[in-house]
């Protein structure tokens, strides 16, 4: 219900809110535009088997422990870093394979997960100082999200860096600076900052409405009946959110009129790619919008593979790739792509030891990309974990990877490019100080 309340949900309106009047006029540019583009892939996406050794030692052990998960190692797509190459893609992900090995634009982040400070075997099986509910789908997506560990969490990380950005970078701002094209999430809600919501392809704004006369009343009568006070905290909560949504369609409705048809071509029958769409058309109207920093929530889902994995997650990456890859050229012909940085999250990756049915049960670390022209890129940060069943990086005997990056230090090197100040890290990201570094590297 907190959710609910708290983000612009619209669906689809007819323009002409004449109240509001068109923003080409306010239009002022926008110097020092940033963006950040979360594909959230929901389910637990098996990173094992989307970046692979393929040196002869390591595939040898891979293909013995994954066993009927193995990838063919002829299939798997090299990974060329200073002059070597150790670790292949998933055959599914050319498109990708292109930008880290020849655009450079794309950066592979190794073996991260939630982590309430560094932790070892030793610690794991100790149970000392661990996040709550690991493995558990709902905890995990809410603590990438939000990066808060235990307890109930209040707002996500987005949010409260959307909150620290606002004051310098969006002073004057026509527009919430967080759109989720992917539903409510947590991620989204700040502290102050709530996301507006909508549909890939739907048109921003409130069914129902025309530019008659009689419909303009009627909008005028529900805009006046969202104001009144009906003492009731959840209902005025609401009307407030249902009034703000309605001007803030307006605004991107008549801001999406006044821009130019993005000539880059995203494939068909591709959700993330309709998504990742209709982030390029609202990062084409900035400037209408007078806005200077921008986030926007996207996902994809069905990377839950207890079963029938290899199949499930092949069509997966075949759409994450080709999706990325079509908006960093979207981001290219806006001029844009070294102030667009996308990256990817999930909730986990999944045991190394296939279980039964061919699928996979869900595990802890796991590796994550970023892509953009601001990337330090054709490089793997971070460690990549001993693939041994009982090794130093198992938590068992099954394969689930301790993490050896934060979600903290991760989310954290995004914010700081982004431009929160190093101060007022520790206050979104709760357990970045047990950490040796807040800053990854992996953006200039």
């Amino acid at each position: 219900m907190r959710l609910a309340c708290c983000s612009a949900v619209t669906a689809s309106m007819v323009s002409g809110l004449s109240k509001f009047g068109l923003v080409s006029a306010l239009a002022q540019g926008t110097p020092g535009y940033k963006a950040l583009v979360c594909i959230f892939l929901f389910g637990g996406n098996d990173a094992n088997n989307m970046i692979v050794p393929i040196d002869s030692a390591g595939y040898t052990n891979y293909q013995s422990i994954r066993a009927n998960l193995a990838l063919p190692q002829a299939s798997l797509l090299p990974l060329q870093v200073g002059g070597q190459a150790n670790f292949g893609l998933h055959s599914s992900l050319p498109e990708l394979q292109t930008l880290f090995n020849t655009n450079q634009s794309l950066a592979v982040l190794a073996n991260v997960g939630t982590l309430v400070q560094p932790t070892t075997r030793q610690n794991y099986q100790k149970y000392q100082n661990l996040p709550a509910n690991l493995f558990s789908h709902s905890d995990q997506q809410d603590q990438w999200q939000t990066t808060q560990l235990k307890g109930m969490p209040n707002a996500g990380w987005a949010g409260k860096v959307a909150d620290k950005i606002a004051p310098a970078f969006n002073n004057g701002a026509l527009f919430p600076p967080i759109l989720s094209v992917a539903g409510n999430a947590i991620f989204s809600t700040g502290d102050v900052t709530r996301p507006f919501t909508m549909r890939p392809g739907s048109t921003p704004g409130a069914q129902g409405f025309d530019t008659s006369a009689a419909s303009q009343a009627r909008l005028l009568s529900l805009q006046q009946l969202l104001t009144f006070d009906t003492g009731i905290s959840l209902v005025q909560a609401a009307s407030t959110v249902t009034n703000q949504a309605i001007q803030d369609g307006v605004l991107l409705l008549n801001a999406l009129k006044n821009i130019p048809a993005i000539q880059t071509v995203f494939p068909a029958n591709n959700s993330l790619a309709s998504q990742l769409k209709q982030v390029a058309q609202v990062i084409a109207a900035r400037s209408a919008l007078n806005i200077n920093r921008q986030i926007f929530f996207c996902s994809q889902g069905g990377f839950d593979t207890h079963s029938d994995q290899l199949a499930a997650q092949q069509g997966l990456l075949v759409q994450l790739s080709q999706a990325m890859s079509a908006f960093y050229q979207a981001t290219q012909e806006l001029g844009v792509p070294s102030n667009v940085t996308t990256f990817t999250l999930s909730e986990f990756s999944r045991t190394f030891q296939p279980g039964s049915n061919a699928g996979t049960d869900h595990a802890w670390g796991g590796h994550q990309m970023v892509l953009g022209g601001a990337v330090k890129g054709n490089a793997i940060y971070g460690t990549m974990p001993t693939l041994a069943l009982a090794g130093p990086d198992d938590t068992g005997s099954n394969g689930r990877w301790i993490p050896s990056t934060s979600v903290d230090q991760y989310a954290a090197t995004l914010a700081s490019w982004f431009g929160v100040a190093s101060a007022d890290l520790p206050g979104i990201f709760p357990n970045l100080g047990n950490f040796p570094t807040a800053n990854l590297g992996f953006l200039g």
